[in-house]
């Protein structure tokens, strides 16, 4: 029997969370991504297909923080601050088949913190 690896079973958990979870104009969506070395967060709008705001750690002005629970909080807190730049309070928290724990929950509460209702 083929062993599942750590990627496959995130992956499918993800997809599982999509069925269930869209971004629309009023509640756009909160993407969180995170590999090895970098933190990615989006906001995006399912219905348009567009994304409406983004950090990540591979930006410039995000280049000193790492992939772990401070740099989470930072990321949390700047993508918050441009999506109320655009007038967007509401969103729908989408972690992306990770567990709610560790970064993904310093980064959800940083956005929290910062303004964002979810």
């Amino acid at each position: 029997m083929a062993q599942i690896t750590r990627k496959a079973a995130r992956q499918r958990l993800h997809v599982r969370v999509r069925k269930k979870v869209a971004g629309t104009a009023e509640r756009p969506r909160l993407s969180v991504n995170f590999s090895g070395r970098h933190i990615h967060a989006q906001i995006i709008d399912d219905a348009a297909g567009r994304t409406l705001a983004s950090v990540s750690t591979t930006q410039e002005e995000c280049a000193s923080l790492r992939a772990n629970v401070a740099g989470a909080t930072v990321v949390g807190q700047r993508v918050a601050k441009r999506a109320l730049e655009q007038n967007i309070r509401r969103v729908v928290f989408d972690r992306g088949g990770f567990t709610f724990h560790g970064k993904v929950k310093a980064l959800a509460d940083a956005a929290r913190e910062a303004g964002l209702e979810f």
